[in-house]
């Protein structure tokens, strides 16, 4: 359309004034490429035979036309001061010669429905007299009159019809009614003259894809575009037209989509060909569709609670969102997968950046796994006869390697060798159709298993398989330690998982049996993570004298001895764990083996006040048995106190620590954007660490020679600054050792007492001072291994001469 020109008086002849005032209202240039080509407002109305208004579009042109940010908007046919124009928001492009429909509102009559729109608005529309506008933007219109809307170079083309104020040329386009459209005549011409280019017939709503063409012209960007060589999509925020690719795999259950792979890659190995599509409902395509997609191009950070995208650790998933699917065939076959495995896939799983936001590099897919998968991210993958190495949990979520030879442990995991050193081969797989394998540590998914790549929303990138290897069971048996000789005092640590009185009978059972046989009956056990008699329920309850007397007695059912136990309540609320649970350390003992040395006023505050150590005789005592260690020390804010005991066996005493130090919640994820990750929480457990090195110095300074066990969840590693600090008093852990750490005297393969996402590492420990030296020691893997698990921790034992 024409803007009209503005001219003074002084400027003009009146004969010139005189042939102004004789032209229309509005004059306008007449349109070569996308116009309105049908309008009907009497849908669903008395004698109307379809349900919906709609408004139809044309691309008269030669080229497709991108409708990305172009909207169509009405106005009633003589507008007030307070009337607003209705807007539809429209997506995608229009081919050369295509027709694009869009559904606007129903009535509460008609019979027939409309075919598939390409867009669906709300507007309702007059039956007889309106205006419809064709607008490059999205924004509501302003204009009143044909003069102002002549004005808006952000009108593509605009239709009267009836006895409309608003329209083009001399007149407006006939009147509509119930049973009639009106819609541009067969020639397509466009004379902006709405009273002769249009002509009310019977509704022939035509949806997009009938035209020439058949509607499947891709539009300006192909998938390698959209994802970028970079972590984050250059258009990210933006709206697409009409990308070509291949349907490859549906997601019908969470956060529903498809994905799409485009089977011409380019020659850049940093762009993905393959991105996912947010349906947010179950998909209608196919797998082997061919489709084209319009929508919005959006980098989806999945966040844990409490996260922003500001903060989360998580990378991003390139994906379209609000989109439009037009199919241009089906029944394609699918782009070859890539074949994961040692000889592509990087020995660096992140790289080191000192901290430093990832996506602020470019994507290098030799640097690191983090690149390499980032630049397949959506693609189809394949991985062959691979091992597990994390079981499967209750979301049939379990990880794979695709290196089975690297950093394997003896029991088929593949393990943390160092700080920041997480096994490159490791990937996790979860079934498409929501089944559940139910595998172990060791098994294998023989033949192939085939799916795309994504990104999990706990972080990390997995195999969304639509073909899952068939399972090899190896059936990995559980460890039995050695039994105990009379003559040796035996000490165990086991974290229970937040036992509370309510867990089923099934779990105190298992907790019970694994005491006696797989642990063989330790004399001393130091339980973490036991919870009050309330569970979870946060109700000022601190007493866990139930969820106790139900452990011991399911020990007692499975053979064992009547375990008498020691522990100090928590302040409610204050040691951490989950809200509510007050979970806690305690000492179980076999009072037929082992005496505890109870010492301290009965009616001492033993929650807030820390235990001393004190010179008895010249051997070391303790002025509170059972006692915490400085519990208003600021290191153990919102975290378990180390609990203190002196036992009596065969007539020496052994001292021995409790410890649940505080856990990594809060720390940067591994398979994050910030790399190295930061932990935060290893600070506070390494100054737990050092004031517990303090207290065992105290009871060595007074023997040298005193037996000391310090064991429990240090939710660290053996190498860590924390393991350090007990260990040595420094967090290199070059000053003199003190405590020796047994996880270390195995061989390397062994090293390993818990399974995170796949990784075999260390966090429960068994420390021993330099006077204990006739011991064996085991890790008893009992749980972390297994899809079906008593606890989420292997416990561990050592026997020694007192």
């Amino acid at each position: 359309m024409s803007r009209t020109r503005v001219l003074t008086a002084a400027a003009v002849s009146a004969s010139t004034i005189a042939a102004l005032l004789a032209l229309p209202a509005a004059q306008a240039t007449v349109s070569n490429d996308v116009v309105v080509n049908e309008v009907y407002g009497g849908g669903g109305n008395s004698g109307a035979t379809l349900k919906n208004d709609f408004i139809e579009l044309r691309n008269d042109g030669t080229a497709p036309v991108s409708l990305a940010s172009w909207s169509v908007q009405y106005i009633s046919a003589a507008p007030g001061a307070a009337t607003t124009w209705q807007v539809s928001n429209l997506s995608g492009s229009i081919a050369p010669g295509k027709t694009y429909l869009i559904a606007e509102a129903a009535g509460t009559g008609g019979t027939a429905d409309l075919p598939t729109p390409d867009a669906t608005g709300a507007i309702n529309l007059s039956g007889t007299a309106g205006t419809v506008a064709l607008v490059t933007s999205q924004t509501a219109l302003s204009c009143k009159t044909a003069a102002d809307c002549a004005a808006d170079s952000s009108i593509k083309d605009l239709v009267g019809y009836g006895t409309a104020v608003i329209h083009e040329g001399s007149a407006d386009a006939p009147a509509a009614s119930n049973s009639t459209s009106v819609a541009r005549n067969a020639s397509g011409t466009d004379t902006d003259q709405n009273g002769t280019d249009f002509t009310a017939g019977d509704p022939t709503p035509t949806p997009g894809g009938s035209g020439p063409g058949g509607g499947t012209q891709p539009g300006p960007l192909r998938i390698h575009d959209i994802q970028g060589a970079g972590w984050v999509s250059p258009v990210n925020g933006q709206a697409v037209t009409n990308v070509p690719g291949i349907v490859t795999a549906l997601r019908t259950s969470g956060s529903k989509g498809f994905w799409i792979q485009d089977p011409t890659p380019d020659a850049n190995p940093a762009t993905s060909e393959a991105l996912f599509v947010y349906t947010g409902s179950a998909p209608t395509v196919a797998v082997g569709d061919s489709v084209l997609v319009s929508g919005k191009a959006q980098a989806y950070y999945p966040l844990a609670s409490g996260d922003t995208v500001a903060t989360t650790s998580n990378l991003s998933v390139t994906e379209i969102g609000s989109p439009t699917v037009t199919e241009v065939s089906s029944g394609n076959a699918l782009p070859a997968p890539i074949v994961l495995s040692a000889a592509n896939v990087p020995a660096t799983y992140a790289p080191n950046l000192g901290g430093a936001n990832i996506e602020s590099t470019p994507v290098v897919p030799t640097r690191s796994v983090l690149d390499f998968y980032r630049s397949i991210q959506g693609m189809r993958v394949e991985v062959d006869d691979a091992r597990v190495v994390g079981p499967s949990d209750t979301y049939g979520e379990q990880y794979v390697t695709v290196k089975p030879n690297e950093a394997a442990t003896y029991r088929g995991g593949s393990e943390l060798l160092g700080e920041n050193q997480t096994p490159s081969g490791r990937l996790e797989v979860v079934p498409a159709d929501g089944s559940n394998p139910h595998v172990n540590v060791g098994d294998v998914f023989t033949g192939a298993t085939v799916g795309p790549l994504d990104y999990s929303q706990y972080g990390g990138f997995l195999i969304a398989a639509s073909t899952l290897g068939t399972v090899q069971n190896n059936h990995l048996a559980p460890v039995v330690a050695a039994p105990d000789p009379a003559k040796d005092l035996s000490v165990a640590t086991y974290n229970v998982e937040n036992l509370a009185p309510s867990d089923p009978a099934a779990k105190f059972q298992r907790l019970g049996a694994g005491i006696v046989t797989n642990l063989a009956t330790p004399d001393i056990v130091s339980v973490e993570e036991v919870q009050d008699n309330s569970g979870a329920t946060d109700d000022g309850t601190v007493a866990a004298d139930q969820t106790l007397t139900k452990l011991t007695a399911a020990i007692a059912a499975a053979g064992g001895p009547h375990y008498a136990w020691r522990e100090i309540d928590p302040a409610n609320d204050q040691d951490g764990g989950q809200p509510g649970g007050n979970i806690r350390t305690v000492f179980l003992y076999n009072p037929a083996r082992v005496k505890f040395v109870d010492s301290g006023p009965a009616n001492a505050d033993r929650t807030a006040t820390g235990t001393q150590v004190v010179s008895k005789h010249g051997d070391p005592a303790l002025t509170l048995s059972p006692g915490r260690i400085d519990p208003t020390d600021p290191v153990w804010t919102a975290s378990r106190k180390p609990l203190v005991g002196e036992f009596e066996f065969r007539g020496k005493d052994v001292f021995v620590i409790a410890d649940h130090f505080v856990a990594k919640l809060g720390d940067q994820s591994q398979d994050g954007r910030f790399q190295y990750p930061a932990q935060s929480s290893a600070i506070q457990r390494a100054g737990q660490a050092q004031v517990e090195h303090d207290f065992v110095q105290n009871l060595l300074d007074v023997d040298k020679k005193a037996d000391v066990v310090v064991l429990g969840d240090l939710n660290d590693y053996q190498f860590s600054p924390a393991v350090n600090s007990l260990r040595t008093g420094t967090s290199d852990g070059t000053g003199p050792s003190i405590l020796t750490d047994l996880i270390g005297t195995l061989p390397i393969n062994e090293q390993y007492t818990y399974d995170y996402e796949g990784v075999s590492e260390v966090l429960d420990h068994i420390l021993v001072s330099k006077g204990i030296k006739d011991l064996s020691y085991q890790v008893v893997h009992v749980n972390s291994e297994y899809s079906d698990q008593a606890s989420d921790h292997d416990p561990q034992v050592v026997r020694f001469k007192v």
